[in-house]
């Protein structure tokens, strides 16, 4: 069974203290997130070279020790994405890391493999954030034109509705939205549902009909067509290679017990 994130990250939210223990104080944590989003890699290594099981201040979140770790460091991605995407990281990228390590984490049968993923998913963040500051800044209205298409993969997102959500004219932000990304918005508006629509063909137990209807696709045929276009695969396919994968590594490590 896997982990309730929206119950775990409302889970006592820091007990005032457990065992005479204290928590940790703030200022070294927020140091910590936000070398993250400012992509020191240097830093955040420097500061994970202490192991996550072995810090010191964590409240005790329920009485199995290894349970209590697991919380901690759901509550930790799901910070990691927000402090991200407030430096610049688009959402999907965020919010998708934040999900995949907190799978990962369940998945965990040992302190020691909890440190060294937390390890991996700080300097994954961290470098992702160093390349963001390397690469091309989005303008403003840019930025707020992206955000509001990540906020709004299940409607259907018109130019028109950009254009009045930044301020400025639809043929204006057309052409700097190529300009700056590279692609046209119609491009850009299907490219974040298709990759949204591979995440919750591996993740979800959704039907393909119901991800079509989520995504706001006119129709399953034509969310097909497009999917297809874009992957060389049907979702269904798709589907079933990540199933068939899945199936092998669990294979894989019931047969090393």
């Amino acid at each position: 069974m896997g982990i309730n994130i929206d119950k775990e990250l409302s889970v006592r939210e820091y007990a005032l203290r457990e065992n005479s223990s204290f928590h940790a104080p703030y200022v070294p944590e927020f140091d910590f997130y936000y070398a993250v989003k400012n992509g020191d890699v240097a830093k955040v290594a420097s500061l994970c070279s202490v192991d996550f099981a072995s810090k010191s201040g964590f409240g005790k979140l329920c009485e199995d020790e290894l349970q209590s770790l697991k919380y901690h460091f759901a509550i930790t991605a799901a910070m990691l994405a927000r402090y991200c995407i407030e430096a610049g990281m688009e959402h999907e990228t965020a919010y998708s890391l934040s999900d995949l390590y907190i799978q990962s984490c369940d998945r965990c049968t040992t302190p020691d493999e909890l440190s060294g993923l937390h390890r991996n998913m700080s300097m994954d963040y961290t470098k992702r954030m160093s390349a963001l500051r390397r690469g091309k800044v989005y303008s403003k209205q840019i930025v707020l034109c992206v955000n509001y298409i990540y906020e709004h993969l299940h409607k259907k997102i018109s130019v028109e509705e950009l254009a009045a959500h930044t301020g400025l004219s639809q043929s204006y932000l057309s052409r700097l939205f190529r300009k700056e990304t590279g692609e046209s918005i119609t491009e850009y508006i299907i490219a974040r549902k298709i990759n949204a629509a591979k995440n919750m063909l591996k993740y979800s137990g959704y039907s393909i009909s119901q991800i079509s209807e989520t995504l706001a696709f006119s129709c399953q045929s034509y969310f097909t067509k497009i999917f297809k276009e874009t992957e060389g695969v049907t979702p269904k396919k798709y589907r079933d290679m990540f199933a068939f994968t899945t199936e092998i590594n669990i294979a894989g490590k019931e047969g090393k017990k």
